[in-house]
């Protein structure tokens, strides 16, 4: 287990306004987070470090959604395969401690700063490798995960499928795809991750108060209520209920990773089927640099191995006949810009850099509304409602608050449709890295259609809604920055590479239909592993 080594100096208590918006939108990382690549920080011990070399067959960059399903589908064929982490690994159990609550959020919360980044909380402590990174960008700043498993261990678990009219719309240069994904891509995942519906004992106990209250004035907002499918086993929720375990589903106390267990995220689904093999060995503390291909045709990897105060242990080079990105939208991107701007990879396409969007985020915490919202609520987020009165997609989802009414009735409401994917990403030679610029036009439309909702469920169900993005702009989906059809073909090939491969979130231009990305990421993974495993192994790698 992680150890907790928070030092925190300095603290503001107390649930000011500023403390409120800021939990609104650690409530939403319930929505999304995707593991990151090369980051910014990069810290030398004080005595010259190791250099090494290594061979491998295949590497996979990132653990996430696209990085567990890679791995495990080459496994079964035969593939060793080296799967490159730079977060730890957080391993769970009922009553455990791995994770911070919010009331006492730590550095286990914040990869490597000094200071909390999520939580709306002012307090320093010594860098960690903790599960969030947050990555400022002009417009808008992208929060992800940084850990085994990615984001799937902070998200809320969300496993929506969009409609093929929507699907069309997010992705149109893979809308041919959409029917073989639904018949047998999608439902893969859905077994995979064990998906399913709140069970109606839960939903209809005391901490469940607030979904039901949303769901109750969701109709008259505009809204069809329905019931988001998540991977969870609600034998844990029950345990929570009946006493035996200590509350944290039934409290939402789940942002930064869920301590109790019970939560079928893709270390404990893809990535411990794919270890089981005996073909998959995942390296923890490996923050990849660079991707160069040299003049053999192979892959090179600049890695940098950490402790998990961020200081080099060893520096590694890893030459590979295939190399599989699933480093998040931010972190592969962030590596094909630089490898193209250094010129460390020849005839990188144009697009690489292009077609990035926020999945049309929005947070809002719906304030002093009239219905009863109980003492504490339940999570993860398990009701939502889709708009029936618009022809522009929306979806609206009630993710519970970590905080006890006690501070007062407030609820945290998520919305997310079809963007423009207008953003860019360029390369800064001072940072060594890319940065991202998001012009507000991107979800304009959109977003004037999500406060117009947002504000007639204030009207039906009484109090005020409070945009916190209008504050402080950020996603915790960031789909696009190599996409499909421009920068990689429609499997995930680099065009006019070979061996190289994108298979995450940054092959989606911006949005996936009105959905959380989470499993059209995984089910896009499945359809191209299944492709690539035939086409691919033994020929190109």
């Amino acid at each position: 287990m992680p150890e907790n080594t928070p030092d925190a100096v300095e603290s503001t208590p107390g649930l000011n306004r500023r403390h409120l918006i800021g939990t609104a939108a650690i409530g939403a990382a319930a929505v999304g987070g995707f593991t990151a690549g090369p980051g910014a920080v990069r810290a030398r011990a004080a005595t010259p470090v190791p250099a090494t070399v290594q061979q491998e067959r295949a590497v996979v960059i990132g653990s996430g959604f696209g990085g567990g399903v890679t791995a495990l589908r080459l496994a079964q064929v035969g593939v060793s395969t080296l799967v490159l982490e730079r977060g730890l690994r957080w391993p769970t159990g009922p009553n455990a401690t791995t994770f911070c609550r919010f009331a006492n959020i730590d550095n286990r919360s914040a990869w490597l700063t000094d200071h909390a980044t999520v939580g709306g909380v002012v307090k320093t402590w010594e860098p960690y490798t903790g599960v969030i990174e947050s990555i400022p960008g002009n417009g808008i700043t992208v929060n992800c995960g940084a850990a085994v498993g990615g984001g799937s261990l902070m998200y809320h678990g969300m496993t929506l499928k969009p409609s093929k009219a929507n699907f069309a719309a997010s992705i149109p240069v893979a809308a041919n795809l959409y029917d073989e994904l639904n018949l047998w891509a999608y439902p893969l995942v859905a077994s995979m991750l064990g998906v399913s519906t709140i069970p109606n004992d839960i939903l209809n106990s005391d901490p469940y108060k607030s979904s039901r209250l949303f769901r109750d004035v969701a109709p008259g907002a505009g809204l069809e209520p329905f019931q988001v499918p998540l991977p969870i086993d609600w034998q844990y929720v029950r345990g929570e209920l009946n006493g035996q375990y200590q509350p944290t589903y039934t409290t939402s106390d789940i942002a930064f990773g869920v301590n109790n267990g019970g939560k079928r995220s893709i270390d404990v689904t893809y990535l411990k089927a794919a270890e089981a093999t005996g073909r998959v060995r995942v390296a923890t503390l490996h923050v990849v640099r660079d991707i160069a291909l040299d003049a053999n045709k192979k892959w090179v990897l600049t890695v940098d191995r950490i402790n998990t105060g961020g200081i080099v242990q060893e520096t590694k080079t890893i030459v590979a006949d295939a190399v599989f990105l699933n480093a998040g939208s931010a972190g592969t991107t962030r590596l094909l810009v630089k490898s193209k701007a250094k010129g460390l990879i020849p005839n990188l396409p144009d697009a690489v850099g292009t077609q990035w969007g926020n999945n049309g985020d929005r947070i809002y915490l719906w304030n002093g509304m009239n219905g009863d919202i109980g003492t504490q609520q339940g999570g993860p987020a398990c009701v939502g409602g889709r708009d029936t009165t618009s022809s522009i997609p929306l979806t609206i989802i009630h993710a519970g608050s970590p905080i006890p009414s006690t501070a007062g009735k407030l609820m945290t409401v998520v919305g997310f449709g079809i963007v423009n994917p207008a953003g860019t990403w360029a390369y800064d030679s001072a940072k060594d890295d890319a940065v991202l610029t998001w012009p507000s036009s991107g979800d304009a439309a959109l977003q004037a259609l999500i406060a117009a909702r947002m504000q007639k469920i204030a009207q039906v169900g009484g109090g005020i809604m409070i945009d916190t993005n209008a504050q402080a702009n950020s996603t915790w989906h960031a789909l696009g920055g190599v996409p499909m059809g421009s920068a990689v073909d429609l499997y995930g090939r680099v065009i006019g590479q070979s061996g190289l491969y994108v298979l995450d979130g940054a092959r989606i231009p911006g949005s996936t239909g009105a959905c959380n990305p989470s499993m059209t990421i995984a089910a896009l993974a499945e359809h191209s592993m299944a492709k690539i495993v035939l086409q691919d192994v033994g020929r190109v790698f």
